[in-house]
């Protein structure tokens, strides 16, 4: 648990009105949370508009956060999961979200650069088709790169459960791309 120490003290120091422990926070998960929110609605703009939200919500409430044996992000995460529910339900629509560009080779060839593009917008549409737990699964595990037992404890899962989700999730992508793949 010496790992959450820092988020513990930082809290303890916010919740006291520490603006400097504030700032701290928003620098350590500013960057995780953008692409996050990113990877929710496709645009850079309004990620960086609903990013503010979250911590804009998170000072609001700060008061109202108790450890409970789950790193901050996970309520931030939570915090972060609502914004964009609510800038979707607000907006009625849902974007197709393009994948980083670090997801891909980078190659001069341009035909080769053309199918990166398609590939990314197939497995971008297709990623709309997966439940929001195996979209987050997904996103956790292959964007943010994080190991099935810390995505467990952002998403209060065991680490089977994140493996049940992300096996179900890959199969549903395979289905859903076809044997031709992305």
């Amino acid at each position: 648990m010496a790992e959450y120490s820092e988020d513990e003290r930082l809290v303890r120091r916010a919740q006291e009105g520490d603006q400097a422990a504030f700032g701290k926070i928003y620098e350590l998960h500013q960057p995780v949370v953008f692409r996050y929110v990113y990877y929710r609605v496709g645009d850079v703009s309004t990620a960086e508009d609903l990013t503010s939200t979250v911590f804009t919500r998170l000072v609001e409430k700060i008061d109202s956060y108790r450890y409970r044996g789950h790193p901050l992000l996970a309520w931030i995460y939570t915090i972060a999961r609502n914004v964009v529910a609510d800038y979707h339900r607000d907006t009625e629509r849902s974007r197709v979200v393009p994948l980083d560009d670090r997801l891909v080779d980078r190659s001069s060839n341009v035909e080769s650069a053309v199918q990166r593009r398609l590939t990314k917008s197939r497995l971008a549409a297709a990623m709309t088709e997966l439940t929001e737990e195996q979209r987050q699964v997904v996103i956790l595990r292959f964007i943010e790169g994080m190991s099935c037992k810390e995505v467990g404890r952002m998403l209060d899962k065991s680490t089977g459960a994140v493996k049940a989700l992300q096996h179900r999730g890959l199969a549903a992508l395979a289905r859903i791309l076809g044997p031709e793949g992305p």
